[in-house]
């Protein structure tokens, strides 16, 4: 997809429902030049009245003009109050909330194989800097560039040859922006990029505080980030010292236009060219205004540039692993799910599933059990839809998976993994996910989950924390159970849930888990704890990515095979 292509949406939310601030930014734009251009042939117009010359104004009459001037740029400057701040202030808003938006498109395990910081610097650091080098700058711009017409048309209608020969030292400072203007730009995408690579370390520490601490890694720890934090830091100068270098010369070379111009129009002016001492005076205020745009116009330009590089960076991120959206809407599970010689790898080189073929019948439980990587896993990815470069068949009751529309899919399908993320909220909006829910139907959830006792003793308004903080692995996973029952998923993937739980929390957890009714139940587990072995309907075992055995626990035992081992060993 094209650069252009890839980031029109996003570029459209600046403008979404803003239009009519912008317009009002725009008109401010004309008020200011013209109340600017007319100030400028006002100060003319009073030069040559106090130097005897005959201007054809009274003094009154250039009081009353001036009166108009000044009314005009104070109304200039109304229109930017009511304008400008808001426009700018609802687009980089509305900008957010919809690269937010895709980022919630993306697949369900995305974000496992992907660095989360990209998004972080995106709407965070980056998002600042498109607000100021590219919304603010769209003003900049467009001041500049009729103020610089302005200007240049009321030069020509002074002196055509002056007006020749300040543009043709205007290319100076010209050359000068050209020059630098791209090393703004360049500046500017190593900022995004180093302080990625910083939000990444940051983000790890955090995370990770409980392992550097137990490691006695502080030292090391603080040594990567003393280097991130330099890092950024000295890309940081380095775009303010080539945004100092882009000022300095258009300074300089600007202080050469001017005087240059002075000279040449004091020369004109003495030798009888028609000029008089206010046309000269003001031409040099003119210039400013032509030079200026000169300065800065380019230099707002590679800003504008680098900062449509940063939108460009978080759409090609958000374009990757988006689920091709299907079209079927399924909302029950009637028959079950069958996996038809279904081969997955994560490379080339490294298979994962090898042809498994394996039918979960609807409202049923099962166990799948296996050495570490196995596929187990994996497998229980696939069938929320995490990558669709599969080979084979994945069928819910007929359908294959990557027809199904995947908000559908989500509805009939809920996960609870070994890390279950509980957010920084009360008990109740932990298992209603901020939604409303009828009183009755989350107190059932409750109930059916175990969280009554924990409810009883805290209340539901009770605040979990960070990540749950304040609860323990028990409690964090039963609210996992109570979101995908009061959601009435009919499908429910559980992945080592019970992992990092004491024998007797994980025992109640998983009771908890296969008490449940009418819900198809997928398991993977480590524990091989005969008392809950023996309530799955069926057990799988797999090994080198397939099925090898399939069976009750007592079938199993009896075969002597594979899961015997397992279980023995275990036991």
């Amino acid at each position: 997809m094209k650069s252009n292509q890839l980031i029109r949406p996003y570029m459209r939310q600046f403008y979404r429902g803003n239009g009519f601030r912008f317009t009002l930014a725009m008109v401010q734009t004309v008020l200011l030049t013209g109340a600017n251009i007319m100030i400028s042939w006002l100060i003319q117009q009073i030069i040559d009245l106090t130097t005897g010359m005959d201007t054809g104004f009274t003094f009154a009459q250039i009081v009353g003009l001036t009166a108009v001037g000044l009314g005009l740029e104070l109304g200039a400057f109304g229109f930017a109050y009511l304008s400008k701040p808001r426009f700018i202030a609802r687009g980089i808003g509305q900008y957010k909330q919809f690269v937010f938006s895709e980022m919630c498109k993306k697949g369900i395990s995305a974000f496992s194989g992907e660095n989360s910081a990209v998004y972080i610097s995106a709407l965070s650091n980056d998002a600042n800097s498109v607000e100021t080098n590219y919304l603010a700058n769209i003003f900049v711009i467009t001041d500049n560039c009729m103020m610089c017409a302005g200007a240049l048309v009321l030069m020509f209608w002074y002196s055509p040859l002056l007006t020749v020969i300040s543009i043709a030292l205007s290319v100076l400072p010209l050359l000068a922006s050209l020059a630098t203007g791209n090393l703004v730009a360049r500046a500017e995408k190593q900022v995004s990029d180093r302080n990625e690579a910083y939000m990444t370390t940051l983000k790890d520490s955090l995370a990770g505080f409980s392992v550097i601490k137990s490691f006695r890694a502080e030292v090391q720890m603080c040594r990567i980030f003393a280097e991130k934090v330099g890092k950024v830091s000295d890309a940081k100068c380095l775009r303010k010292k080539m945004s100092v270098l882009v000022q300095m010369l258009a300074v300089f070379s600007g202080s050469i236009v001017q005087f240059g111009v002075f000279l040449i129009g004091a020369y004109l002016a003495l030798h009888g060219a028609g000029l008089s001492a206010g046309t000269v005076l003001v031409f040099v205020q003119l210039l400013n205004y032509v030079i200026n745009p000169v300065g800065t116009i380019p230099q707002a330009l590679a800003e504008c540039k680098a900062s449509k590089a940063l939108v460009e960076k978080v759409a090609k991120a958000l374009s990757e692993n988006v689920r091709e959206e299907g079209t079927v809407r399924k909302s029950t599970l009637e028959k079950g799910i069958t996996l038809e010689n279904v081969c997955y790898g994560y490379s080339a080189e490294k298979q994962v599933l090898n042809g498994m073929n394996v039918t979960f019948k609807a409202g049923k439980s099962y166990a799948l059990v296996g050495a570490s990587g196995c596929g187990k896993s994996t497998l229980l990815n696939l069938l929320m839809a995490s990558d669709p470069n599969y080979s084979g068949s994945i069928l819910y009751d007929g359908t294959e998976l990557r027809e199904i529309n995947t908000e559908a899919l989500y509805e009939l399908v809920s996960v609870i993994q070994q890390n279950v993320f509980i957010f920084n909220a009360s008990i109740r909006d932990n298992i209603t996910m901020f939604s409303d829910f009828p009183r009755e139907e989350v107190d059932a959830a409750m109930e059916l989950s175990g969280l009554s006792q924990l409810v009883a003793a805290r209340g539901e308004n009770f605040q979990c924390g960070e990540n749950g903080s304040s609860l323990s692995g028990g409690e964090k996973q039963r609210i996992s159970i109570a979101r995908s029952l009061l959601k009435k998923s009919r499908v429910l993937l559980v992945d080592e849930a019970t992992a990092a739980l004491d024998a007797q929390t994980a025992s109640q957890v998983s009771g908890a888990i296969l008490d449940l009714t009418g819900i198809t139940r997928i398991v993977v587990t480590h524990s091989l704890e005969e008392s809950q072995l023996r309530r799955y309907d069926r057990i799988l075992t797999l090994k080198n990515g397939t099925v090898t055995e399939a069976g009750t626990f007592e079938e199993l035992m009896e075969q002597k095979g594979y899961f015997y081992s397992l279980f023995t060993v275990a036991q």
